[in-house]
């Protein structure tokens, strides 16, 4: 069974969050989660954040499966831009630039990876008899 955490209106450009974001995507959950521990970036602890909370979610549909048991992997990760925070900043001979603040939204779906083999291989002996 995969899980999803979405986080909303992170006040970080989606640009930097996707560079981040595209490390982790189809790692392993505790692979993905030591990278992120110690990767400089700081878009790194918000999705530490967000992929702790899709583990948990995950937790919670299956209760009777063990985390450590568990094959879990990062199957997908995306980031979308958020609403845009629109600002003036003085400029020369009167003038005004204008600065905008972006922020994005984060969805991480994670699965259990020996489900996804029985399931390819059950589908493969369908499709042969």
């Amino acid at each position: 069974m995969e899980a999803k955490a979405i986080l909303k209106n992170v006040p970080t450009s989606p640009r930097k969050m996707r560079l981040v974001a595209d490390m982790i995507r189809g790692q392993k959950v505790s692979k993905a989660l030591a990278l992120l521990k110690f990767q400089p970036n700081g878009a790194s602890p918000v999705l530490h954040k967000a992929l702790l909370s899709a583990v948990a979610n995950w937790q919670q549909g299956n209760e009777d499966a063990k985390i450590e048991d568990a094959d879990l992997y990062v199957k997908t990760v995306f980031v979308d831009g958020g609403r845009m925070l629109k600002r003036l900043r003085p400029a020369p001979q009167g003038r005004a630039h204008r600065i905008r603040k972006r922020s994005n939204h984060i969805t991480i779906v994670i699965d259990d990876a020996s489900t996804e083999a029985n399931f390819v291989e059950a589908e493969e002996t369908n499709t042969e008899s």
